[in-house]
Formats: structure tokens, C-alpha cells, sequence
């Protein structure tokens, strides 16, 4: 058992050190203690709206500035919070050391003032976080319409999958101006709790260091729960979690409260017939599917699991898809290790599910996974494997299709990410793809290594639905009053 470590519990600028409790972590007999939270939570909401007015004394480039000045500060070589959160990461990631410093030393590179604002112009509108936007005319003379974003109480039950989801979070409650708790994660309950306590060593008495807590306590505590999941000081709850945490948190759902999800979805591929057009073709689209599947070790919901291939299933396509799984699987092992790497912590019940079917090689033929290397599965029917669900650690499953019908018809709500090959096959199924319930579509690859923008997730956007839509509106007072007859 290594030595605990600690946990703040930070409420508007004040920072709460005293670690009474102690609590396991997810992995590797790791514990940590932070303070009761049962003795403070009732300073956690905010039943007092109007005193988020001192948010809207800072205009946003203001809040910009206070941001990148927070980047600065969040110097991995420097910064002993971060250090602090990385060790403890280190141990309880599905991360590699290797992927996690990479994460770690870009911390302060994601405060980036140029990026920041380009992401609440294209989710919000800078003029409506700024002031009340005239809506045009209406459908009635003389009635004139004026509407305005303003930021909302919200407690943001984060993942810990990545330290993205710490970093977004406290960049976009700052940006629309509103009030955070911010639940900690078991599996990483120091990077955001790294990153408010550096604002609050800037300054403890700025508005946007006294409007963000961070806090852990242990899911389902009623107590703590029922006092915090409360209308009167809490507007919107934003979700990243499983199902079954997710579901928990809907008991307190009542008029009052909105909640937003970021549910976990699986991702897929499917790659076209053209893959095999030549030997440097099918070269290339093995390792851009060994990114898809082995990036991020495969931990987060962009990665790759299934990969429907139309290659045919007579035996000249099963001798393709084999081949197409060789191939993928040995790129897998040759991907950089600030990408990936074997996986620290293997899931035992995958691995029992990966040997109970390795004799049956009428069925399935199996590229690796004899210890934590990962591997491919590559079905020999058109149908994936039965725990596909399942398929972490860098595993991915190859199924054969005759028609591409079959890979679209296999999407559904719970999809998000469809890595695709050639980019004209994408072309022609992304509206498709988008009726079944796909919700991001990208080039054979850039599923876990690139993306776009970071406003947008899950067909939703979450930024935009973080704040208020208050609408202001002023007709003639004698028309009014003409129309009471």
C-alpha cells in the first residue's frame, strides 16, 4: 500500500487541507484522504444568484486575460500541483507514464487565448456573453427582441479518463461565466483540484478563483447529494460518466435542474474495399487504423473497437481481412509510446474472453493478445464478437462485410466516432451514418488524435447549453394597450 495522498476540498478561494477521510482508488491498492465533506457541504451551492454579478464586472477579454496568465502558471516542470496529480496518476490511469507526461507538460498549452475564443465564438457568440443581442424583426410590428447568455450554477460531475475533461471544464466555466463545484473523480482526484488551487494562488479574491469549488466525495452519499442536487442552488448538472452514474444522478432530477450528458458511446471504422487496391495502400490504412485503436490506449470513447471491412467474407476476403489484422496488429506495436503503449492493467475478464476463443479459429483468428499487448480479433463470419462491447486495452475486432450496408446499419445513438476509408466512402455515407445516430465522422486515423474543436461532443453542444438564453423583449405601450380592447 504506497502512502495516501491529499485531496483539497476548495470552495470559492478557500482551501480546505485538513484530510480527515480516507478512500481507496481505482487501481493498484492506491488511497487517498480529503476533508469531511459532510461538515462543509452546505457552503458548496450557491443559494444566492445575484451574487454572481461580480462575474459580469470582468468583460471577456478581461477573463482571457486571467486565463492565459493561469496557462503560465501551469508549467509541468514548475508547477508542484500538477507534479503532485501526476504522480498519483501515474498509478491509477488506464494511461501509461509515458502518454500521461505528454498530457501533463500540454496542460498549460490548452489556456491558448486565440483557441479560447474562437471556441465561444462558434458556441455561444462572443456578443451574447458580452451584452443583450438585438434578435431582428418579429412576427409582430413593433415588438423588438433583445437576448443575452448568462452563465449558470452548475455542479460538473467529471471522468478521469484524461485530463482534458479537468481542463475544459474549468475553461468553460470560466468563459460563460458561471459557478462550478466540480466533483473529483476516484481515478484522478488531483488535476483539477491542481489546476483551481493555482487560481487561487494567483488570486484567491478574483471572481472566477471564488466561483469554482472542487470537491470529492464518494457517489451516492445521500446526504451530501440531496443537499447539493438542489434547485435552489444548483441550475444544470453536467454528467461525464457511466451509465450507471449517470442514472444515480437522475434521482435528483426535478423541475429546476437541467441536466447535461456526456455518456460514454463506443466507437467504430469501416473501411472500403479500396484498402486493397495495392501493398502501400493496405500499409497505410493499417497504421492509420492502429491509431484509431491503440491511441490514447484505447481509453477513451473515440477509440476504435469494431472495424467493419468490405473486404467480402469467400476466402479470398477472409484472406484480406487476416492479412489487413497482421498488419494492424504489428503497427499497434510499433506506435510511439507517447500514443501508446501495452497496458499497465490488462482487464482480466477481456483476456479470459480473448482465450476462450483462441482454439476456435474457424470462427475468429487471433493477432496478439497473449499478455498486454493488445491484439486484433479478426471474425471469419460477418458478425463481431460477442463482448465487443467490452473491447478495451488496445484490442480491436476485424469483421468482414460483403456489402457496406451491413457497417451502417450496425450504428446506432450509442455511436460516436466512425473513423473512415477512402474519404470518398465517407462523402457518401455521412448523411447516412448521421440518420443512425452517428455523432463524429473523421478520416481512418484521426479518431483519437486530432479533432476539430472541443465545443462540441456527443451531437450535443454542451458550452451552449451550459448557459442561459435570457430573452428581453419591448413593444409599443399603446399598442398593448389597444389590444385589451
Amino acid at each position: 500500500m504506497t502512502d495516501p495522498f491529499r485531496v483539497p476540498l476548495i470552495i470559492r478561494g478557500q482551501i480546505i487541507d485538513d484530510a480527515e477521510v480516507d478512500y481507496g482508488g481505482r487501481r493498484g491498492g492506491v488511497s487517498f484522504s480529503a476533508p469531511d465533506i459532510a461538515k462543509h457541504v452546505a457552503r458548496l451551492p450557491l443559494r444566492t444568484p445575484s451574487a454572481m454579478a461580480d462575474l459580469y464586472a470582468l468583460s471577456f477579454d478581461e477573463i482571457l486575460d486571467f486565463l492565459v496568465a493561469l496557462g503560465q502558471r501551469l508549467d509541468f516542470g514548475q508547477n508542484r500541483h500538477l507534479q503532485e496529480a501526476f504522480r498519483l496518476s501515474c498509478q491509477t490511469s488506464g494511461l501509461s507514464e509515458s502518454i500521461l507526461r505528454v498530457h501533463f507538460q500540454y496542460i498549460g498549452a490548452a489556456f491558448d487565448r486565440t483557441e479560447m475564443r474562437r471556441m465561444m465564438e462558434r458556441s455561444c457568440g462572443i456578443d451574447y456573453l458580452e451584452g443583450w443581442v438585438d434578435q431582428g424583426a418579429g412576427r409582430f410590428p413593433g415588438l423588438t427582441a433583445r437576448t443575452r447568455a448568462f452563465g449558470a450554477r452548475t455542479v460538473h460531475v467529471i471522468a478521469g479518463n484524461a485530463p482534458i475533461v479537468s481542463i475544459l471544464t474549468v475553461i468553460r466555466n470560466a468563459l460563460t461565466r458561471s459557478d462550478a463545484i466540480i466533483k473529483l473523480p476516484s481515478n484522478d482526484p488531483l488535476t483539477a483540484a491542481a489546476l483551481v488551487r493555482t487560481m487561487v494562488e494567483m488570486d484567491p479574491d478574483h471572481p472566477l478563483s471564488k466561483h469554482v469549488s472542487v470537491a470529492y466525495w464518494k457517489g451516492g452519499d445521500d446526504q451530501v447529494e440531496s443537499a447539493i442536487y438542489d434547485p435552489r442552488g444548483v441550475e444544470k448538472i453536467v454528467a461525464w460518466g457511466g451509465f450507471d452514474s449517470v442514472k444515480h444522478i437522475t434521482r435528483y432530477l426535478q423541475p429546476g435542474i437541467d441536466l447535461i450528458t456526456q455518456d460514454p458511446k463506443l466507437s467504430g471504422t469501416i473501411i472500403g474495399r479500396e484498402a486493397f487496391a495495392d501493398e502501400e495502400t493496405l500499409e497505410q490504412v493499417a497504421r492509420r487504423l492502429a491509431l484509431d485503436i491503440g491511441a490514447q490506449n484505447q481509453e477513451g470513447c473515440v477509440s476504435a473497437r469494431v472495424i467493419y471491412v468490405e473486404c467480402g467474407t469467400d476466402e479470398a476476403g477472409l484472406e484480406c481481412a487476416n492479412r489487413l489484422g497482421q498488419m494492424t496488429f504489428d503497427a499497434l506495436q510499433r506506435l510511439p509510446d507517447h500514443l501508446s503503449t501495452p497496458h499497465k492493467a490488462f482487464d482480466g475478464a477481456l483476456k479470459a474472453e480473448i482465450d476462450g476463443i483462441r482454439l476456435n479459429d474457424e470462427d475468429y483468428r487471433i493477432f496478439g493478445g497473449r499478455t498486454n499487448e493488445g491484439a486484433v480479433i479478426v471474425s471469419q463470419e460477418e458478425y463481431p464478437v460477442d463482448f465487443s462491447r467490452t473491447l478495451a486495452c488496445r484490442v480491436g475486432n476485424i469483421v468482414p462485410i460483403d456489402s457496406r450496408e451491413t457497417a451502417v446499419s450496425a450504428v446506432n445513438a450509442y455511436t460516436q466516432t466512425i473513423g473512415i476509408f477512402p474519404e470518398s466512402l465517407k462523402d457518401e455515407l455521412r448523411d447516412r451514418l448521421a440518420f443512425q445516430g452517428a455523432q463524429r465522422i473523421v478520416s481512418l486515423g484521426g479518431a483519437a488524435t486530432m479533432q476539430h474543436n472541443m465545443e462540441r461532443q456527443d451531437a450535443i453542444e454542451p458550452v451552449r447549453r451550459m448557459v442561459k438564453w435570457v430573452t428581453e423583449e419591448q413593444a409599443s405601450g399603446e399598442m398593448l394597450a389597444a389590444l385589451a380592447g
